[in-house]
């Protein structure tokens, strides 16, 4: 069959954007699919890619420090995740209130979302630091000697998991259209019904939102076993190890120990992670995720 002209002119408006994914996106992926079997320096040119097979993931599972990335990045999606989307929905739930002034809220709890993550990330260093941070000074008008929170490895992974609470501001803004679109008229009249703040919330709010919770969660978990560059700026994986993140690990090994072959086995492990637990996610959503069209279909 012949194709019109718009239907190429369609292709010519969205070429850009597939040779943007092939070049940019799906290529480079595969390069990494090759490399992760290989062994590579990086300095030296593509010809000096040697063939290795498996033996890049078998030096991985007896890696020490592989297991020591996992772990903290383990820690921090499982701690982080989840804080951010209840305290982001607490915080969307409140800017959701029709009062005076509420669009200055709205922006100044937007606005750390839009400042460059290093720039984020060198005031949060001057924050924390145990001598002169205003963190501890403030502690200290209590009476409560502060740690030396990105010196201790007691405190340095807390710390930066505090400290991501501050960048909600993204998540903030999806939750709030949600909730803007939950129709006025469910809670009249479940409040004309005797059903409180609570019941309302978790019987009509919550389910109403449940695809935004849904989208929000995926980007979180993608989000959370991504986290590098905060780590990198603030603490580069110390003290000992105790913030070694799986893509801070990942970029010692491509960048300083040159051994590119090795970080990308290590990346495509991620890759596999990150499915998994979205894949979890996808398939647990049928349970609790609630969508208008739901009851039409039964």
């Amino acid at each position: 069959m012949r194709k019109s002209k718009s239907d190429w002119a369609g292709y010519l408006y969205i070429m850009p954007w597939l040779l943007g994914l092939l070049l940019f996106t799906i290529g480079p992926m595969l390069f990494s699919l090759l490399l992760a079997f290989s062994k590579w320096d990086i300095i030296t040119g593509v010809q000096s890619i040697e063939w290795v097979g498996l033996d890049n993931f078998k030096a991985i599972f007896h890696d020490e420090l592989f297991y020591q990335s996992l772990k903290v990045t383990f820690i921090f999606a499982l701690v982080s995740v989840p804080l951010y989307q209840v305290v982001s929905l607490l915080i969307a739930v409140l800017l959701n209130m029709r009062r005076r002034g509420m669009k200055v809220f709205r922006l100044i709890y937007f606005m750390p979302s839009v400042i460059p993550a290093v720039a984020v990330s060198m005031m949060w260093v001057m924050i924390f630091n145990p001598e002169y941070g205003i963190l501890n000074k403030a502690l200290a008008w209590f009476g409560i000697q502060g740690p030396a929170w990105l010196q201790d490895p007691s405190y340095a992974l807390g710390a930066l998991i505090v400290m991501g609470i501050w960048g909600v501001g993204n998540t903030i803004i999806i939750y709030l259209s949600g909730l803007q679109s939950v129709p006025e008229d469910m809670h009249e009249a479940a409040e004309l019904d005797g059903a409180g703040r609570f019941r309302r919330f978790f019987s009509i709010t919550l389910p109403m939102i449940s695809p935004t919770v849904f989208f929000n969660l995926i980007m979180g978990i993608i989000g959370g076993f991504q986290y590098f560059t905060q780590a990198f700026v603030m603490t580069n994986g110390g003290p000992l190890n105790s913030t070694l993140f799986y893509n801070l690990y990942l970029y010692n090994k491509a960048f300083q120990d040159y051994e590119m072959g090795y970080a990308s086995a290590l990346s495509w492990i991620l890759f596999v992670i990150i499915l998994v637990f979205t894949l979890i996610v996808i398939r647990s959503s049928s349970m609790w995720v609630y969508y208008q069209g739901d009851d039409d279909k039964d």
